[in-house]
C-alpha cells in the first residue's frame, strides 16, 4: 500500500481539506500514476455537497486526471514508467455486457465504476479521485496523452472534452452541416472548438451578448443572442444538429424549432428540473431529442488523438489545491473561463 495525500470532504456542509489515505500497490494489470494536474468539474461540487443524494464520505473528488506513470504491473503492455497518462470519469466496468462489448463502458448495464464515489472492487470501500498526489488504475481504463499539448489544459478534456465530442461524433457532425452550440461554459466552449474543427458551420447560442467576441475566438462562425426573438426566428428550420450544454432551466422548444427535417438536438447539460417538451416541434419535422453521457475508453482515446492532431485543449485557469473551496464558490457564479485546473504539485 502507498501512503497518499489528497483533499476530501467529510460531510455535505464541510469544506474540502487535507486527507491521508492509501492506494493499493499495482496489481498485474495496473498502472500507478503521479498526478500532475486535475480538472475541476461541476460534478465534483455536486458530489461533495451531496446534491445528488448518493455521496459516500469521505469523498475525494476529481475525474479529469493527467499525470506520469511511476510503476506498472507485471502484465501491463500499453504503458511504461515515465509515460504520460490520463484517467477520466471511469476506472472500471463489468466488461461483459452488451454495452461494454460495444466499447460503451459509460453505459455499462451493471454500471461503470466511477473514478470517485464508486464501489472500489479491490478495497471494498469507495474509489477516491484525482484531488490527490497519485492514483492506481487498471491499464484498460488509462489513456495516452498527446505529447504536443499543454498538459494542464488537457485535463478537462477527460470530462468536458469527451462529453461534447461523443455526441458530435455519434451524430456524424462534419463539413457541410450547420451546428448549434447552446451555452458558452465549461462544456459549451469545448463544443464550439470541436464543431469548428470537424468542419461544421458553427453557431453559438448565448444569453450574454458580451460573449460574442470570445465565442468567435474559439471558433464560432456566428453568435445568436437567444433572448432576441428576431435573431432566433432568422435561423428557423436551418440546423442539422444542436448540442445543448446548458444546465439551467430554459425553453428547449425554441431550439427544436430551429432544426431541419430529421435534425437532432442532444442534451449534455443537466437542468435540475425536467424541461417541458411540446409535441408539435418534434412532429412537424421528424425531429429528435436525445441525451448523451461521457464516452467509452476507445472513443475518449480517439478524442485525445483528435485534439493532438488539431491542437485543441480547454481554456483554463490554474489554481493551487488550497484554493479549491474558493474555486467552488466561483464555479457556482460561473466565474471562470472556462475550467479550473489544479496544479497538483501545490499539494506537496
Amino acid at each position: 500500500m502507498k501512503a497518499t495525500l489528497g483533499y476530501a470532504s467529510h460531510a455535505a456542509a464541510d469544506k474540502l481539506g487535507p486527507f491521508n489515505f492509501e492506494r493499493r500497490d499495482p496489481l498485474p494489470h495496473d498502472v500507478a500514476i503521479e498526478i500532475l494536474y486535475c480538472g475541476v468539474c461541476h460534478s465534483d461540487l455536486h458530489q461533495v455537497r451531496n446534491e445528488w443524494h448518493n455521496t459516500i464520505y469521505p469523498c475525494v473528488p476529481g475525474h479529469e486526471i493527467v499525470g506520469r506513470v511511476t510503476k506498472v504491473g507485471a502484465h501491463v503492455t500499453k504503458f511504461k514508467e515515465g509515460d504520460l497518462a490520463a484517467v477520466g470519469c471511469m476506472v472500471d466496468s463489468c466488461r461483459k455486457c452488451p454495452s461494454c462489448d460495444r466499447g460503451l463502458e459509460q453505459y455499462c448495464d451493471v454500471g461503470p465504476v466511477f473514478t470517485y464515489n464508486g464501489p472500489d472492487k479491490h478495497s471494498g470501500a469507495q474509489t477516491f479521485g484525482g484531488y490527490s498526489d497519485s492514483i492506481v488504475v487498471d491499464e484498460a481504463f488509462v489513456l495516452h496523452v498527446p505529447a504536443n499539448l499543454d498538459l494542464a489544459a488537457v485535463a478537462p478534456l477527460l470530462c468536458a472534452g469527451i462529453t461534447t465530442y461523443s455526441p458530435l461524433h455519434h451524430w456524424k457532425v462534419g463539413k457541410g452541416q450547420k451546428v448549434g452550440i447552446v451555452g458558452l461554459g465549461g462544456l459549451g466552449h469545448m463544443g464550439v472548438k470541436f464543431a469548428h474543427a470537424l468542419g461544421a458551420h458553427t453557431v453559438l447560442f448565448t444569453t450574454s451578448p458580451g460573449k460574442a467576441e470570445d465565442a468567435k475566438r474559439l471558433g464560432a462562425d456566428e453568435v445568436v443572442v437567444s433572448k432576441n426573438a428576431d435573431e432566433m426566428k432568422a435561423h428557423a428550420r436551418s440546423f442539422d444538429f444542436i448540442l445543448d450544454c446548458v444546465s439551467a432551466q430554459h425553453d428547449i422548444n425554441e431550439y427544436l424549432n430551429l432544426l431541419k427535417v430529421d435534425g437532432n438536438i442532444t442534451l449534455v447539460g443537466a437542468p435540475e428540473h425536467p424541461l417541458p417538451v411540446a409535441a408539435f416541434p418534434l412532429l412537424m419535422g421528424r425531429r429528435s431529442l436525445s441525451g448523451s453521457g461521457i464516452g467509452g475508453i476507445a472513443e475518449t482515446q480517439e478524442m485525445l488523438d483528435f485534439c493532438g492532431q488539431h491542437g485543441i485543449t480547454s481554456e483554463i485557469e490554474m489554481i493551487n489545491m488550497d484554493y479549491i473551496n474558493t474555486a467552488y464558490d466561483r464555479l457556482l457564479k460561473s466565474d471562470v473561463k472556462y475550467r479550473f485546473v489544479i496544479d497538483m504539485k501545490s499539494l506537496k
